[in-house]
Formats: C-alpha cells, structure tokens, sequence
C-alpha cells in the first residue's frame, strides 16, 4: 500500500469529480423527483461512475492504444458532450425532466462526463500506467474519492430548500453559462493538444 499514490488519486478523483460544484447541477436535473427517486439517481450515478472510473484505471490506455484514440480526443469529446448539458440548461430545457427518465439522467450526464469527465478518466488511465506497482492505492483512492463524493451530492436536495424555485432558475442560467465555459476549455484543450503538438 503506498499512501502518497492513494492521497495523490483520492484528491485528483475528488477535485475533478467537483461534488461541491456539481451538487445544484443534480437540483436541476432531478427537478420534479421526490426524496427516494433523488437519491436513487445519486446512488446510481456515483456507482456508475465508480466503474466506469475503474473500468478506465484498466483498461482505458489498452483500449484508447488498440483504437488510436488519443487523451487529446478524449477531451474535445468530454467537451461536446458538457456543452450539450450546458445549452439545455441556458435554454430551460433542463427542468422538464421528468421522473420516469431518472435512468437517463444518472446515467449521462451525472455519471458520465460529470462525476467521470474525460480529466478524471485521463487521470486514472495516467495513474495506473505510472504506478503499476501501486494499483490497490489506485484503485483505494478511486472508491474513496467516490464515496465522500456520494455523501456530498446526496445533501444536493438541501441546497434545493435553500435556493428556492426563483433560486434554481437563476442558478441554472448561471451554471448553464459556467458549463459550457468550462465545457470550452476542455475541448479546446483537446484540440491544441491534437493540432499544436
């Protein structure tokens, strides 16, 4: 067990997977969701991006290797797919989710490219190539990472009681805005890394 390379993945996974940031995002897209139907998307998102993150850590550079696609592709496709959230969100089309699509939901966006965006699973495929005899303090600082990230996005509803609906509106415009700027910088990051190097 070394625990420099378990901090050092606890703490990239945790600041990439930004529960903090990506807990009104949740609000917004579980809008109209009681309490059980909430948590059970939160439950199904964090679990899938648990496996889809350790699914990477293994075999993400193998696969990436065998279908020439680089981590710089990886990047403007995590980019397009935030962006796509984000004008849902700057068109108001993110409140008309309904219940019955809570799979959806949980699925893409909150577990794939939210929780594991492309810079989480670049992270995890990088740190399991440069460690590889540290792959239990990997793989440990995965689930850890995804666990305190669980207990922080199933608060999400709390922070639904103090907004308000006025509240929610404002905030997504806002985190509509937010996303899809940060939706540009992952994919143009992309692109320079494809066409500048």
């Amino acid at each position: 067990m070394d625990i420099s390379v378990l901090t050092q993945t606890f703490l990239a996974i945790f600041v990439l997977a930004d529960p903090l940031g990506n807990a009104p995002i949740v609000v917004l897209l579980t809008k109209g969701m009681d309490l059980d139907q909430k948590n059970r998307v939160v439950d199904r998102a964090t679990l899938v991006a648990t496996l889809i993150l350790l699914g990477f850590a293994f075999v993400g550079q193998p696969i990436l290797t065998y279908l020439h696609i680089s981590t710089a592709s990886l990047k403007v496709a995590g980019g397009l797919l935030l962006l796509l959230v984000a004008l849902d969100m700057l068109q108001g089309e993110i409140n008309t989710y309904e219940a019955e699509q809570e799979r959806d939901v949980a699925i893409t966006p909150l577990a794939l490219p939210l929780l594991a965006g492309p810079g989480a699973l670049t992270t995890v495929t990088l740190l399991m190539a440069d460690r590889p005899t540290a792959r239990l303090s990997v793989v440990l600082g995965i689930v850890l990472s995804m666990f305190v990230t669980w207990i922080i996005v199933r608060q999400s509803t709390r922070i639904e009681k103090w907004l308000g609906e006025t509240g929610t509106i404002i905030a997504a415009k806002l985190l509509g805005f937010i996303l899809a700027a940060l939706a540009v910088e992952i994919g143009s990051a992309g692109i320079r890394e494809l066409f500048l190097s």
